[in-house]
């Protein structure tokens, strides 16, 4: 039997599920349901992401660990989507034990061949886009007027 594998991204929860959890979630749902009536077998994964800079400032404003606010709003998710008859096989915490037994041993073996190491690295770091910008990036206005900056 042939198998097939789908997720969603693995959501960051700094709030309640939106339209776009959603949209993402439902797509998926679709794409497993066909493709068990095909007759693959299939595994659909879907979860929260419960790390992060964005986590952590919106649990400090509620007065919780981020930890305790991950717990408070991650089974929102898995309930909506319960809710909307999606179809999963598997609901992933980043903070579940499993996962971070895995992510540690996958991280040991990367060290293992040196491909870690410890190095300085300075950026321009934008909370809200989750990345790294370039200063042509970061100089431009709608960056600066709508954007934290941190190095």
């Amino acid at each position: 039997m042939k198998k097939f594998f789908i997720t969603t991204p693995i959501y960051y929860i700094n709030d309640v599920p939106h339209i776009g959890h959603t949209c993402t979630t439902v797509a998926a749902d679709i794409v497993a349901k066909l493709h068990k009536q095909i007759g693959e077998e299939v595994f659909f994964l879907t979860g929260t992401d419960e790390h992060g800079q964005k986590v952590a400032e919106v649990a400090e404003k509620e007065n919780l660990s981020p930890k305790e606010y991950c717990d408070k709003i991650s089974p929102r998710f898995e309930e909506a989507w319960k809710k909307l008859n999606i179809d999963f096989d598997f609901f992933i915490r980043t903070t579940d034990p499993r996962h971070e037994k895995v992510v540690a041993e996958i991280l040991q073996k990367i060290y293992d061949k040196g491909d870690v190491y410890k190095a300085k690295y300075e950026g321009l770091y934008c909370i809200g886009c989750e990345k790294f910008l370039t200063e042509t990036d970061w100089s431009m206005d709608i960056v600066v007027s709508t954007h934290q900056k941190r190095l």
